[in-house]
């Protein structure tokens, strides 16, 4: 399974960030898989954001809920985070993950958030 994130890398604050993951190896609708975003700030640890399942519910972490959605294209085996409100805060590596019995990441992709 191979995970590849996409998106700008530079957003102004205010502004919806949107990020997609594109997965090769397997569906995205596979049972059992479960297709994560996750970022990590400057200096800070690993923050789940949230999840869709193969059935396509979604699960978000709850300091983000209000602003945080993931949708997916399973046409084009793909799933797509969005922020909306963005501040420098929000600034961060971003990966796209699949877990199963193991992890499978993307390489990361940086976002800056700055006017």
């Amino acid at each position: 399974v191979q995970l590849q994130e996409s998106g700008p890398g530079l957003v102004k604050p205010s502004q919806t960030l949107s990020l997609t993951c594109t997965v090769s190896g397997t569906s995205i609708t596979t049972n059992n898989y479960y297709w994560n975003w996750i970022r990590q700030a400057p200096g800070k640890g690993l923050e789940w954001m949230g999840v869709i399942a193969p059935g396509g519910s979604t699960y978000y972490n709850p300091s983000l809920q209000s602003r945080t959605s993931i949708s997916r294209d399973t046409a084009k085996n793909q799933f797509t985070l969005h922020l909306t409100s963005v501040t420098p805060e929000d600034t961060a590596v971003y990966y796209c993950n699949a877990n199963v019995v193991v992890n499978y990441w993307g390489p990361g992709t940086q976002v800056t958030v700055s006017s």
